[in-house]
């Protein structure tokens, strides 16, 4: 698939388009969209073989064809999370001019990723950071790092880009813009779904703005 920035690996290719998938890969989609059900309700250590052979009607030997583990299980739910991620707030963003309009795009489709749009309550992503942040050798945990590292990277790439097309300040911290940016969407999230507050979205675009409007390179003296 390809990576939060975009990027092919020799490992990980997108399926090509039209192309007929074989009845055990349409098997193991079916089951990873089950078992993207069950960890949206009860978080990926709810996930396991047994929890999902009662879910999907399948024997668990039959499971255990497509995921030896249940770390494995859990390590395809979070590949598929970044996959989907990946299609719904990378891609239109990299579809956009670079710069700030990208940067846009960006945000908004993160706080859609975050309302659940799309099947899913919640980001995923945020969930997995929870229950994974101090299990430093997990391969779930380990695969997330890396997606937030390429995400952290994204975005500020995107900010540089932005300086370099005029739309920011020359001087401005790239890095300090990203943690900004991610932190307006973190309080989002918990204000939009743990909170239900109402105005989240308006203050989510209130702090986007205001943050914009820092990092704007001041017009040119008359």
């Amino acid at each position: 698939m390809p990576s939060l920035a975009g990027k092919k690996s020799a490992r990980q290719r997108p399926p090509v388009r039209g192309k007929m998938l074989s009845k055990g890969e349409q098997t193991r989609n079916a089951i990873i969209s089950r078992a993207l059900a069950i960890v949206s309700d009860v978080g990926y250590e709810g996930l396991s073989i047994g929890v999902l052979a009662e879910e999907t009607k399948l024997s668990k030997s039959g499971l255990f064809a497509h995921f030896k583990s249940k770390e494995a299980l859990q390590l395809g739910v979070m590949q598929e999370v970044i996959n989907r991620f990946t299609l719904r707030v990378v891609q239109p963003a990299l579809s956009e001019k670079r710069g700030e309009p990208r940067l846009h795009v960006l945000f908004d489709k993160k706080l859609e990723w975050i309302r659940g749009a799309h099947e899913l309550r919640g980001c995923l992503l945020q969930k997995a950071s929870l229950e994974y942040h101090n299990r430093f050798v997990h391969p779930v945990r380990q695969r997330l790092v890396h997606a937030l590292q390429e995400w952290r990277e994204l975005v500020v790439r995107c900010a540089e880009s932005a300086i370099a097309e005029g739309h920011f300040r020359a001087d401005l911290d790239a890095e300090q813009f990203f943690y900004e940016f991610d932190g307006i969407t973190m309080m989002y999230q918990q204000s939009q779904g743990l909170m239900r507050d109402p105005a989240a979205g308006e203050r989510a675009q209130t702090a986007f703005e205001s943050l914009l409007a820092r990092s704007r390179r001041s017009s040119p003296p008359r």
